[in-house]
């Protein structure tokens, strides 16, 4: 941790990270033509977006910031890998980290880890199936397209909200909160794949005003004191490697999680690469 990324980081402690969160859930959900369409520029210029490749460019059309920062993308413009045995990117983003779940520790950034069983809620049982596994974890930026999609085919067995803070989720807080992506409000998804358990966790982050998911609709908000879960046994949904399963309103980050000797990632998969969806990352063994 630099000096700068303390400086950057130590106001956050203090922050009302949920409030300040609703207070912008309002702000991006507002359809007041003047303003979203201000902001929507704004955010445009400023990370340069690259309208060309949404589905619907005039940015009239959206009725809200969030419409817009949630757009659709033109179809065949993210290529679905087509590998036998590939794992799919779930988003658009930056590889934050990637690497192998060593006795049940999972690399934040360099000195600092926490654990899968303190990201999937405390329940060790839970975790279990990851020791020893592989994970990865995904920055989304402003810029990036915030729908995230299936690694891998699977049938969701449990979905898990987990209370937490807000904190931003760059790279200077990445290198200086201890277990971040374990203190933050997230929602873990588990399926059952032909590889064995799949969990895509979403994190939130400052000023993340949502998380939702295509077979629940809005998790998060409400916040929450304790974790709650939802099991699926009967009529599970089964999600195609490739199809939407849920999306960030506002950036954050996802993170993926496979078993022990289940998976491998590309070569070329390493901290800092920049990723598309639906390319290929990595293979399953099993």
């Amino acid at each position: 941790m630099t000096f700068k990324e303390a400086l950057t980081t130590l106001p956050q402690y203090i922050l009302p990270h949920h409030s300040l969160s609703k207070m912008m859930s309002k702000l991006t959900h507002c359809e007041n033509k003047a303003w979203k369409n201000l902001f929507i520029k704004q955010i445009i210029k400023h990370y340069g977006v690259n309208m060309n490749e949404a589905l619907e460019q005039d940015i009239n059309a959206f009725k809200s910031f969030n419409d817009f920062f949630t757009r659709e993308l033109k179809p065949g413009t993210r290529p679905l890998t087509e590998e036998h045995n590939a794992i799919a990117c779930p988003a658009d983003g930056a590889v934050s980290q990637a690497g192998h779940i060593t006795d049940g520790k999972i690399i934040q950034a360099k000195g600092k880890s926490f654990t899968a069983t303190d990201l999937l809620g405390g329940d060790a049982e839970r975790a279990e199936p990851f020791n020893n596994g592989v994970f990865t974890t995904i920055y989304l930026s402003p810029k990036d397209y915030h729908r995230l999609h299936m690694p891998l085919t699977g049938t969701l067995r449990e979905m898990v909200h987990i209370p937490g803070r807000l904190f931003s989720v760059n790279t200077a807080t990445t290198n200086s909160v201890p277990g971040l992506f374990a203190r933050n409000e997230r929602v873990a998804a588990l399926f059952d794949t032909d590889t064995g358990p799949m969990a895509l966790v979403l994190v939130g982050a400052i000023f993340v005003s949502s998380i939702e998911t295509v077979w629940h609709g809005v998790v998060t908000p409400p916040s929450i004191t304790s974790v709650r879960n939802w099991q699926y046994q009967e009529k599970a949904p089964v999600l195609k490697i490739g199809e939407e399963m849920g999306r960030f309103n506002m950036g954050s980050t996802i993170i993926v999680l496979f078993g022990k000797d289940k998976a491998e990632w590309a070569s070329n998969f390493t901290a800092n690469q920049v990723v598309k969806l639906g390319e290929k990352i990595g293979h399953t063994l099993a």
